[in-house]
């Protein structure tokens, strides 16, 4: 854990609570001087733009974690870099990569290698102005095509004055990229209008190479940020154009510190799933650290997506894949209030406000100011405004409404149809309820400058904000900031961000219903001026404290944190398997015991829902077709003897490895046969299997009412398996299922019961893999007759928690802690004759002795057996017996010879870790060819 290097200051905060005081009264002392620093701020020469230039709707999220969650790690990072200083005596600032499709500039070139910048400032670049503990730099398009090197060079030149760093996209990739695949396909999807429905042959043509210019221009977004990343940088990546690239970059450097942020809606998992190139988009998301939404609902739309289309583990912090926890969190972006509110006081503000309200002396002023787009629902908002005059002839001359429209992509034909369709309705209305000196709606097709803009929200009464599906619209926070004085009612739309941020102080409606809008219209114009206090007061001191800086420096520190948190996962995790050194140790050693595991590690890798390439293949178990040949010469070693250990029932291994020369070890090592012989068993007789018919009833009964599952009867138990289930149904039945069987068949029964990621299994106490492993060695030695001692063990498997005890039972160093000498008392063997060796516990000390006893554990029944002296009545499997204790002293093991392996699984007991079963064929291909080169 990163500490405090400064004597004098406080101690590193322990817990949550202590970190979010401390990191408040930072916050709360550096606050006065950003706001001292912020005048001159604007005063550079950043240009003035409106709240429609870029960015400004970038987007807005409420927490799904509370603030403390939030602020967990923000002095944790902080701390590793106090008392860091330049040699120039400045504090070390952390930087700050921003990854964004567009450049905060306007670029126009004046010659051949001159340029002329403008900057905007929106909701990003004021978030990111505030930062003064972070150093940031700008990755993104100049929106300019720049063919020839003297231009590009010019042009970086002139941005690295700014802190800008262009990517250069030509115009064939902007139109494929940006044109194409992210305005065509993914915007319109991630606000529910859907994939575009006319023309779909062509669509469907068209959409490969769309998104094929996607990855393409989001790898070149990643080779931009490769050639300016250094060391400890963070990398912020923003909205739906670059969902690629935390993919891209931590495949080059899986060390990089990488967020990414969406500032659209995410739809739901219904919606989503129709995307042709839904999974890929998924999953290269997840390769960042940190993953940010604007609200709650996206989010958790977000990790729906992630369960039911890939069928991965959603948690409370996020998704998890194979060990690997993405975080997932919803983040209030705001406006830079103080902005808003100090230019109300300018002489130029004033003027324009005087102004206004000569011009609507004696009116009432309702505002929508809105893209012209359509998701903003401007028509039906305009359609509730006739409809409230329509019902109310009071107030036809009494209240005006100011629509402005600033158009967007005016050359695409929809934007045309909805910009004439706006038009109309206007011209009707203002035609139907208007006089020959007032006009009923003022429409503005054009953007306003800021200072005009202020004005126009200070006079304002009623905000109108109808849009159908909105990220954020920051537009209610800037007219809330503006109301100090006017104390104005905000309507707002139930689908906008911003409804779960200001829906406590604004009117929320449902923009569809024009019914409800215009009562709600008539509703806010005679609010009592108290009723409209307590709204305003609620949602002004929501927009001054969640402003755009404290969002960024909310999210940066929290992605800080996770990257300190997955650290600390990362030394819990097993290391991969150094498949050469495995197989150079195999070469030198002399007889060799491979254990492998069969499902998920010898048959063909599927994803989390069990499918191959997308699609449900057999539900039956099957041998991966590549592993069969190596296999085959793995099993001819005359110095290899090779185990399949399984859960499955003995028909499953018996058509699966009928034709090797291996052991198979049916029903977690219940059942054992060479192929070459007959099935034994090392079940005891008197195993208690009465609860059997009660379990099955319950689980015929959820079978049933869950489609795509089934259960297996297994002679030692039952599993109900629902991995082709619908994902969350399956979980909830799973929940279900349990509660039914803990209160009533298995309440009193001597049972375990197993939770497998898609599975419920109830089986036997004392039925495991570890707790079977020493007799399987046993019944090989005696049928083999091996005189030699296994000096190799290589185990490998996709095994549940519980049957990983078979991993540690071979660590090499515990059997040495029994001196050789040492009498060995005995008790009786259950089939008599045969001495049974009993270790007194003098031997070993109690801590290891009981490691001992959980790793080289028999079943409950036989340490009964043991301890009792009584007789315990076994199947007759061989007529005489071998020792407890006969397998495991045919062990000679060097801790550099023994490999375990979980497949596929980060939490683990084994020691190292193999990716997938198409990893296990590469480990047993190399072994085979070994064994060849020995023969």
């Amino acid at each position: 854990m990163l500490s405090n290097n400064h004597n004098n200051s406080p101690p590193t905060p322990r817990t949550r609570l202590e970190r979010l005081l401390r990191e408040r009264e930072l916050r709360r002392s550096n606050r006065s001087s950003s706001l001292n620093d912020q005048e001159s701020r604007d005063a550079c020469s950043l240009g003035e733009v409106n709240s429609y230039d870029l960015f400004t709707n970038a987007g807005d999220i409420c927490g799904s974690f509370n603030e403390e969650d939030v602020l967990e790690g923000i002095s944790v990072v902080k701390d590793s870099f106090d008392g860091f200083q330049r040699p120039e005596g400045r504090t070390y600032k952390q930087r700050l990569l921003v990854v964004a499709n567009r450049l905060p500039v306007s670029a126009v070139r004046k010659g051949k290698e001159t340029w002329h910048l403008e900057i905007s400032v929106g909701g990003l670049v004021s978030a990111l102005l505030g930062l003064k503990e972070f150093e940031a730099r700008w990755i993104g398009w100049a929106g300019v095509n720049v063919p020839d090197e003297a231009g590009q060079r010019a042009l970086e030149k002139a941005l690295a004055e700014k802190k800008c760093i262009p990517v250069f996209l030509d115009e064939e990739i902007v139109h494929q990229y940006y044109n194409g695949y992210c305005n065509n396909i993914l915007w319109p999807l991630f606000h529910y209008l859907g994939l575009p429905q006319e023309d779909r042959l062509a669509t469907t043509r068209s959409f490969q190479s769309q998104f094929d210019a996607y990855k393409k221009a989001n790898q070149m977004f990643a080779d931009v940020v490769n050639k300016y990343y250094e060391e400890g940088d963070v990398v912020w990546c923003h909205d739906y154009h670059l969902m690629f690239l935390p993919k891209c970059l931590k495949e080059h450097n899986s060390t990089m510190k990488v967020g990414w942020f969406l500032h659209t809606p995410f739809p739901s998992s219904e919606i989503h799933r129709t995307l042709p190139s839904r999974s890929e988009l998924l999953r290269s998301v997840l390769a960042a650290d940190l993953v940010g939404f604007h609200t709650y609902d996206y989010a958790r739309h977000f990790v729906s997506a992630c369960t039911r289309i890939l069928g991965l583990e959603g948690t409370p912090e996020g998704v998890e894949d194979q060990g690997k926890l993405t975080h997932i969190a919803a983040f209030p972006i705001g406006i830079d209030s103080e902005r808003f509110i100090r230019a109300l006081k300018l002489p130029q503000v004033q003027d324009h406000i005087k102004e206004l309200q000569e011009r609507f002396a004696g009116r009432k002023v309702m505002l929508g100011v809105d893209r012209l787009d359509m998701i903003k629902g401007i028509p039906q908002k305009i359609l509730a405004f006739e409809k409230f005059l329509e019902e109310n002839p009071k107030w036809r001359d009494k209240v005006v409404l100011l629509q402005i429209a600033v158009p967007t992509r005016t050359d695409v034909p929809e934007y045309q149809k909805l910009t004439s369709q706006v038009h109309e309705i206007v011209g009707r209305i203002n035609g139907r309820f208007g006089t020959l000196s007032a006009v009923p709606i003022h429409h503005l097709d054009r953007s306003l400058d800021f200072h005009a803009l202020c004005a126009l929200y200070a006079v304002t009464d009623v905000a109108l904000v109808t849009s159908l599906r909105d990220g954020m619209n920051l537009v209610s926070y800037e007219f809330v900031a503006c109301q100090a004085s006017k104390k104005g009612v905000l309507i707002l739309s139930e689908f906008a961000g911003a409804a779960q941020s200001l829906g406590a102080g604004a009117i929320l409606v449902n923009p569809w219903n024009i019914t409800e809008v215009a009562a709600s219209i008539g509703y806010a114009l005679d609010m009592p001026a108290d009723e409209r206090e307590r709204r305003h007061h609620h949602n002004f001191m929501h927009v001054t404290t969640h402003t755009s800086q404290e969002w960024a420096a909310t999210f940066v520190s929290e992605l800080n944190d996770t990257i300190v948190e997955a650290q600390i996962r990362t030394r819990q995790i097993p290391p991969l398997l150094p498949i050469r050194e495995a197989v150079n140790c195999y070469s030198r050693s002399h007889n060799r015991l491979v254990i492998l595991g069969f499902n998920a590690t010898l048959t063909e890798a599927v994803d989390a829902l069990g499918r191959r390439y997308g699609q449900i293949r057999d539900m039956d178990l099957r041998l991966n077709p590549a592993v069969k040949e190596p296999l085959k010469k793995l099993c001819d070693d005359k110095n290899t003897t090779v185990v399949v250990l399984s859960g499955s029932d003995r028909s499953v291994l018996d058509d699966n490895f009928g034709d090797y020369n291996m052991w198979l070890a049916a029903e977690n090592g219940m059942f054992l046969r060479p192929t070459k012989g007959e099935w034994m068993t090392t079940m005891p007789e008197n195993l208690h299997m009465d609860w059997v018919e009660s379990v099955k009833h319950v689980f015929e009964y959820f079978t049933e009412r869950t489609p795509r599952s089934h259960f297996e009867l297994r002679e030692t138990s039952l599993v109900w398996n629902y991995k082709y289930a619908d994902v969350e149904f399956g979980r909830l039945q799973a929940r279900d299922l349990l509660q039914h069987l803990w209160t009533g068949p298995i309440s009193n029964a001597s049972v375990d019961v197993v939770q497998g990621s898609r599975s419920v299994e109830v089986r036997a106490v004392g039925v495991t893999k570890g707790a079977a492993i020493d007799r399987i060695l046993g019944e090989i030695v005696r049928d083999k007759g091996i005189n030699k001692p296994i000096d190799y063990v290589l185990c490998v498997g996709h095994f549940l928690t519980k049957d990983e005890d078979v991993y540690t039972f071979f660590e090499p160093d515990l059997p040495t802690e029994v001196p050789a000498a040492v009498a060995r008392t005995t008790v009786t063997n259950p089939f008599g004759g045969v001495p049974v060796p009993k270790i007194p516990n003098t031997v070993v000390s109690p801590s290891r002795s009981a490691r001992l006893k959980k790793q080289r554990s028999l079943s409950i029944l036989e340490r009964k057996a043991n301890s009792h002296g009584s007789a315990v009545f076994w199947r007759p499997v061989v007529q005489d017996r071998l020792s407890l204790h006969e397998g495991s002293s045919v062990l000679d093991l060097k801790g550099d010879n023994y490999f375990s392996c979980a497949v596929g699984r980060k939490r683990s007991n084994a020691r190292y870790l193999i990716g997938s079963s198409d990893d296990v064929v590469t480990l047993v291909k190399e072994l085979s060819e070994c064994s060849e080169c020995q023969i």
